[in-house]
């Protein structure tokens, strides 16, 4: 059995997600690459909800990298204590700022290799903020990018990094961006991590998933 989609099948599943879903700006709420920066490395297993109710409060108080360092770890805890993980990010948090006002001028970088340098900043973190806050044709592969595209078959990879790279290949560059939320809301909505709604899926006909769960029940 084939485990990845022919360039015809993937370029038919693009246009169905594209179809089915609506364009999106960003699920997290901020105003400038630096409250975007806080946000992404907050939404680490915690929903997008959650975490625009933290940030409401925070930004409201504190929202430039000298206003979150003058919290210091203790007192960004206060604000950041229902996401979870809480103490690892509020460390990574003052760190990551503390490293923009030394070698950034306070300024979050724009390519991913300085941002990759940054406390708490992995690619996925660094793909948003590049993505949104600058721009750029970019891929973030979070748990539903990951699960979706390896089940539907757009790839066939073990880990999110190396989903990335496939997905950068089978993609056009200018859809990166765009294909990354609309595959985030097809995971939450149809392509579930438990219990998928297999049979109410636009995709099924494509989704080698499928076709592998209606083999393996005859």
């Amino acid at each position: 059995m084939k485990t990845k989609l022919t360039k015809k099948e993937v370029q038919s599943v693009v246009a169905l997600l594209d179809d089915s879903y609506e364009d999106v700006a960003a699920f997290l709420h901020y105003s400038t690459p630096y409250e975007l920066l806080i946000a992404v490395i907050l939404s680490a297993q915690c929903t997008d909800t959650r975490v625009n109710k933290i940030t409401a409060a925070l930004f409201a108080d504190a929202n430039t990298p000298q206003q979150i360092l003058a919290l210091g770890t203790e007192g960004l805890i206060r604000y950041i204590k229902s996401a979870g993980l809480y103490r690892s990010k509020s460390k990574n948090i003052i760190a990551a700022t503390e490293m923009l006002l030394q070698r950034f001028d306070g300024k979050v970088p724009n390519n991913m290799e300085e941002l990759l340098t940054l406390p708490g900043v992995g690619r996925k973190t660094a793909n948003v903020v590049l993505s949104h806050a600058f721009g750029q044709d970019a891929i973030a592969v979070d748990t539903h990018v990951f699960r979706v595209s390896n089940r539907l078959g757009l790839v066939c990879e073990k880990d999110p990094v190396a989903t990335e790279f496939a997905l950068m290949k089978v993609l056009d560059k200018n859809m990166w961006s765009k294909m990354h939320y609309k595959i985030i809301l097809h995971g939450r909505k149809i392509c579930t991590a438990r219990s998928p709604k297999c049979n109410a899926c636009m995709l099924n006909t494509y989704c080698l998933y499928w076709q592998k769960q209606q083999k393996s029940r005859g």
